[in-house]
C-alpha cells in the first residue's frame, strides 16, 4: 500500500553536513553481506540495496516489525561508516517511489531510514575487522561447539571466520573460537563507554574535517575573486 511518511533516526551522526555519497566518492565495489534477513525483510532488501548502491551507500539491514502499525526500517551507511541526516533525507526520497511502485507490503507502512548507530550490527567482512577490540555478542544459525549464541572480544577475521575470545567461557571449552560469518544470524556490537568515546572521537574528527574543507573552499574562492585580468594581447602590434 505504500509508506505512510519517512522518519529520519541517526544515532551516531560522523558529519554535520553531507552531500550524498555518489557526490563525495567514486563508487566502489560492492562487498556483499554475509549477514541477511529472512522473510519479508529479505524482499524489501532485495529492491533496496541497488538504489542505495547506485548512490554511493552500502545496505546494512532491512527490519520490518509491528511497530506503529508497521515499520520498514532500513538502515544503511558510507562505505567509511558514516551517516548523517541529509544522508537519510536523500535515501528517503530516492527509496520512496521505488518501494511505492514495487509494493512489497500489503498494508501501510512508516518508512524509516536510519544509521546503524553505535552499537550496531556487523553484516559484511569488513565489519568484523574495522571493530576489532571492541565487545560483540554473536548467535549462529546451528550450534558450534554446543552452543549458538557468544559474547567476548572481536579479535578480526581469519579467512571467512571471526576469530572471538569470549567471556561466558563453560569448564572445558576454549575461549579462542573461529566463528563462520556465513553461518551467523546476527553479530552486533555491544554498548560499552569506550565504544561511545570511539564515536564521539570519529564525530569531532569528522566535524574538523568538514569546517577544514569549507575554509578551502572559502580559499579558492577569494582567490577566484581576487585574481588579476590580464589584458588581452593585441594581435600584430
Amino acid at each position: 500500500m505504500g509508506p505512510r511518511g519517512p522518519l529520519f533516526f541517526v544515532t551516531e551522526m560522523a558529519s554535520s553536513e553531507a552531500r550524498p555519497a555518489a557526490e563525495t566518492a567514486t563508487k566502489t565495489e560492492s562487498e556483499p553481506r554475509l549477514i541477511a534477513e529472512p522473510g519479508l525483510s529479505a524482499r524489501v532488501a532485495s529492491i533496496a540495496e541497488p538504489v542505495i548502491e547506485q548512490l554511493g551507500y552500502r545496505l546494512v539491514r532491512v527490519k520490518v516489525s509491528n511497530a506503529d502499525g508497521c515499520t520498514v526500517q532500513i538502515m544503511a551507511e558510507r562505505p567509511d561508516g558514516s551517516m548523517a541526516v541529509a544522508d537519510c533525507e536523500t535515501l528517503s526520497r530516492a527509496l520512496s517511489p521505488v518501494l511505492d511502485v514495487a509494493d512489497p507490503i500489503e498494508r501501510a507502512y512508516r518508512l524509516e531510514i536510519s544509521s546503524p548507530g553505535i552499537d550496531r550490527p556487523l553484516v559484511r567482512k569488513s565489519d568484523f575487522d574495522r571493530y576489532a577490540g571492541n565487545l560483540v555478542k554473536i548467535e549462529t544459525l546451528l550450534p558450534i561447539n554446543g552452543r549458538k549464541r557468544f559474547r567476548g572480544l572481536l579479535v578480526g577475521t581469519v579467512g571467512d571466520t571471526a576469530r572471538l575470545i569470549h567471556d561466558d567461557v563453560a569448564q572445558g571449552e576454549e575461549a579462542d573460537v573461529l566463528l563462520p560469518i556465513d553461518e551467523m544470524s546476527e553479530a552486533k556490537l555491544v554498548l560499552t563507554d569506550e565504544l561511545v568515546a570511539q564515536a564521539l572521537r570519529r564525530e569531532k574528527a569528522a566535524k574538523r574535517d568538514a569546517r577544514e574543507a569549507r575554509r578551502q573552499e572559502r580559499r579558492k574562492e577569494r582567490h577566484s575573486r581576487h585574481r588579476p585580468h590580464r589584458p588581452a594581447a593585441n594581435g600584430g602590434e
